[in-house]
This record gives structure tokens, sequence and C-alpha cells, in this order.
């Protein structure tokens, strides 16, 4: 599925575009001009000119996705309107808020859409979103999340909700879902804590707001070196069964294991 090896979405706010270019020298699969919470309400609407102004003359081939902001606010139309004039352009859109398929619908853009779950009613309403034909995956808005539901914003507390995304964009079919920010800019193990606990978790990304978070990000969601030798056997010994049960180690090996195994592979071919 395209966009299956992408694991790290860098935030650049849409009022420094200057950023974009060195946000991809720092290895991000993505990157992601933000024009909700990165920019200040007085700026909306210089931010997103020169958001405008940048994506003239950007390459598509790029994976450059833009945050907007969410449907109820007054921003929404300008936003929407900078999507269909720069599609060619553009990698995705990432929606702000998204608490409905309903607010899926009105983004009328042709682009490939990521779904910012951030709120108790986007968490109810996951098996309606989850079926929007735009949608690609799901990302986790931690901390609005939490404010939202009154609780803390720490991986405990919040494990019953990031697990309903994963159950929901599996179901669906969907990319794994991306897991939120680590807001610690200067606590490089925190960050490798909770990009891996979001890996074992089946999060299949992490959105990230500094250079330095992307290689620690990275290198969280690439298979240990023990998990893809154990993936080659598990191929090996399949082809050798031509298909038939097989055991590898005391262990059956089955379809899921090999499938498991054979995407392990391609993840750490990809990175």
């Amino acid at each position: 599925m395209p966009g299956a090896a992408l694991t790290t979405y860098l935030f650049v706010p849409a009022t420094h575009t200057v950023r974009i270019a060195k946000a991809f020298a720092s290895g991000a699969h993505a990157v992601i001009a933000d024009l909700e919470d990165a920019v200040d309400a007085s700026d909306k609407d210089a931010a997103r000119q020169q958001l405008s102004d940048y994506l003239q003359a950007w390459p598509a081939a790029r994976e450059l996705w833009v945050r907007i902001n969410a449907v109820d606010t007054p921003w929404f139309a300008d936003d929407l309107a900078l999507l269909k004039q720069h599609r060619a352009s553009l990698a995705g859109v990432m929606l702000s808020k998204t608490q409905s398929s309903a607010d899926l619908q009105r983004l009328d853009c042709a682009l490939p859409v990521m779904a910012l779950i951030e709120s108790a009613k986007g968490l109810l309403a996951l098996a309606d979103i989850c079926q929007h034909r735009q949608l690609v995956r799901l990302a986790f808005g931690s901390a609005d999340l939490s404010r939202d539901l009154g609780c803390e914003d720490a991986t405990d507390v919040l494990a019953p909700m990031r697990a309903q995304l994963v159950i929901h964009s599996a179901a669906a079919g969907l990319l794994p879902p991306v897991d939120g920010v680590t807001f610690a800019l200067d606590d490089p193990q925190r960050v490798q804590t909770d990009a891996a606990h979001a890996a074992r978790c089946g999060f299949g990304a992490k959105l990230c707001i500094h250079p330095k978070q992307v290689g620690i990000v990275k290198a969280a969601f690439m298979p240990s070196e023990e998990e893809l030798a154990w993936a080659h056997r598990v191929v090996e010994a399949d082809k050798a069964s031509n298909g038939g049960a097989v055991k590898l180690d005391g262990r059956m090996i089955d379809r899921p294991v090999v499938l498991l195994a054979q995407r392990t592979i391609a993840l750490a071919g990809k990175h």
C-alpha cells in the first residue's frame, strides 16, 4: 500500500516555509506544513499566503502534506481553497479535530486524507470516519484529546484510546495509524520510549515536531536485527514447504506469521 513505509511525519509551521527543505534534509519521510496549532489566529491569512507562494514551485514528487484548520473554524474555507489550488503539488491533507465522516466529506479536494483524532466525539465516530473513500490514515492527537477527556496525557492513561485507532484502522484496511507528538525536545530517551511503545502497539508512524526527533523515531519503528533475521528464516521455511505447514524452532508457521515476516522484511528494506 502506498505510504506504508512512512514512519516519520515532521511538522513545520506554515509561517516558516524555508524550513520545509531543511525538514526533508533531516531524513523525515514526510513533512506537514502546519496551518493550525503552529499559527496564531492573527497570522492565519499571512501563513496561508506564504504557503501558497511556496507551493507554486514545489515538486509534486516530495511527500509534503498540509494540516488545515478544523471544519468549524473561520479558516477552513480558505484552507480548502488553498488545497484545491495546489493539490498537484501535495501528497495529502491532515484534517484537524476530525469528528465525523461529514467533516471529511467537506474536504472536496481529491487528496489523500489523514484524519487527526483529538476528541471524544472523534473516537466514538471512528467506524464511520474510517469508511470515507479518501481516508488513508488516522493520527492520534493526544494533547487535545486528553484535554477533552479531562485526563492526563500519559501513555498508560491513553492506552485504550490508542488501541481504538489501531483496531479501526486494521478493520477498515487503512495504513497503521500515526502516533501523536512527544513534546519533550531535550529528552531523546522519552522520544525513543514513546516511539517504541507506539510501534509495539500497532502504530505505523509518529508525528515529530523537531528534526532531532526524526532519527530516533525511525530507529524505533525499524525491525531489530533479531526480528529481521527471524523474518528471513520464516520466509525461507515457507518457501521450502511449498505452502504446506512447517515447524520452525518448535513453532508452527502459518499464513499470518508468514505475512508478518514479509511485512517486516519490506519495512526494513524501505528505510
